[in-house]
């Protein structure tokens, strides 16, 4: 067993367990695909998600395959027995799903009372394999449309939703219609136009079984008169293997520089300058979140 860091075992003598399980992992050099894979080959299945989950203090291992599972993850990760599951201490009261949603955005007791009057009860069974956004800004540097394709793998049986949230900066514009493509029909939403909030669930043609992957492409088109573009985000609760983000200008209005931001959860954000070409730029992460991935710009006003 190697000799872990100073930062490292110190964390595993003090805590929190989820801050000495971020810096275990650090240390190993492994993403929470390759620790899923290491724990699963020792019998022991768990998500990425949950992985996230424990890393980032949402939540800890509290039944006994989980603490099981930690035992496991103390010998993937190379540290001293018995150190991380130590500092388990007593069970915390879990957060309600809706209420981890919130968590992530500026106002997040809105999204909470938001969000409570759908389903998101299967949000933490879908696995994000991969996530496609592309943003159409017209020529008078309004925003569109938002285009989304997303492929998701259930992790239990039963899935049947994907919740949608849409925040308008502007909010006195109305709020977007909601056009489903494929893989899935629009069933409950809430509308809030005073806080420029939209929630709708995305159903699937059926429930899922355990393993199984679902295609679902939806459209967001905004109703005139239609905001200013200046900015596109999405917020990542839970991890997504892939992410790709587009935003698309109209050739009439393209802006000369965008900036491209990145922030991760518990850290500082991350800036890039981008240039547009063929009037788009776009974005790439991998094994990304939870976190913040975007595109912001000012038009030129000259």
């Amino acid at each position: 067993m190697a000799v872990p860091s100073p930062a490292l075992g110190t964390l595993l003598r003090t805590g929190p367990f989820d801050a000495a399980l971020r810096a275990a992992i650090r240390a190993r050099g492994l993403s929470l695909d390759r620790l899923r894979e290491h724990l699963h080959a020792r019998g022991v299945s768990v998500t990425t998600a949950t992985l996230s989950y424990w890393q980032s203090g949402r939540s800890r291992p509290q039944r006994r395959d989980s603490v099981r599972g930690v035992r496991q993850l103390e010998v993937v990760l190379d540290v001293p027995p018995g150190s991380l599951v130590a500092l388990l201490g007593s069970p915390r009261p879990r957060r309600s799903a809706a209420a981890e949603i919130g968590r992530f955005w500026p106002d997040g007791g809105r999204i909470d009372a938001a969000v409570s009057d759908v389903d998101t009860r299967w949000d933490e069974r879908l696995t994000r394999i991969s996530q496609h956004d592309v943003v159409t800004v017209g020529p008078d540097r309004e925003e569109l449309a938002f285009h989304s394709r997303q492929v998701l793998r259930a992790e239990a049986d039963g899935p049947d939703r994907w919740v949608v949230i849409l925040h308008l900066d502007e909010h006195d514009r109305p709020l977007p219609e909601v056009r489903s493509l494929r893989g899935c029909h629009a069933g409950r939403s809430v509308h809030k136009p005073e806080d420029g909030l939209l929630v709708v669930e995305l159903l699937f043609g059926r429930p899922l079984v355990r393993g199984e992957t679902v295609i679902t492409e939806h459209t967001l088109v905004n109703r005139a008169p239609h905001p200013l573009a200046t900015n596109y985000e999405r917020k990542f609760r839970l991890p997504v293997r892939e992410y790709v983000v587009e935003i698309r200008f109209d050739p009439a209005a393209v802006p000369p520089v965008c900036r491209r931001f990145v922030e991760r959860d518990g850290q500082p954000a991350e800036y890039a300058d981008v240039v547009p070409e063929s009037g788009a730029v776009h974005g790439v992460a991998l094994s990304f979140g939870p976190g913040r991935y975007g595109f912001d710009w000012e038009w030129d006003t000259s």
